[in-house]
């Protein structure tokens, strides 16, 4: 079994526009998935919205700090999961489950080092 990291895009001013209840709609989506999926789940979060990201570029030894996401997009990252699969088509089966609206997913295993 490998390990693979699910980074969940989306557009944060699209759901907000939406509404609370595509938001409680999220959460009980988001719910369904952990309950099905939860053998597979080893970890995972929701996000801040990029109003509250702080970046660090570097320069050598300095590191420049800014306010602000890293880049400015319109799909921001917004959460993740962490799940094991025996391979890449089964990470991509699951991740299947994941909401998304307004965005989408990117699946990347894991590097292990020995």
């Amino acid at each position: 079994m490998a390990e693979y990291l699910v980074l969940i895009y989306g557009d944060e001013k699209a759901v907000d526009a939406a509404g609370q209840e595509l938001w409680d709609e999220l959460m009980q989506r988001h719910g369904a998935f952990g309950e099905k999926h939860g053998a597979s789940i080893r970890g995972g979060n929701a996000l801040q919205p990029t109003g509250t990201a702080t970046s660090l570029r570097f320069e050598g030894d300095k590191a420049n700090v800014t306010d602000g996401p890293f880049a400015e997009t319109k799909e921001a990252l917004g959460g993740y999961y962490l799940i094991e699969a025996k391979d890449l088509d089964e990470a991509i089966s699951i991740a299947k489950d994941i909401p998304a609206p307004h965005g989408g997913l990117e699946v990347r295993p894991v590097m292990v080092f020995d």
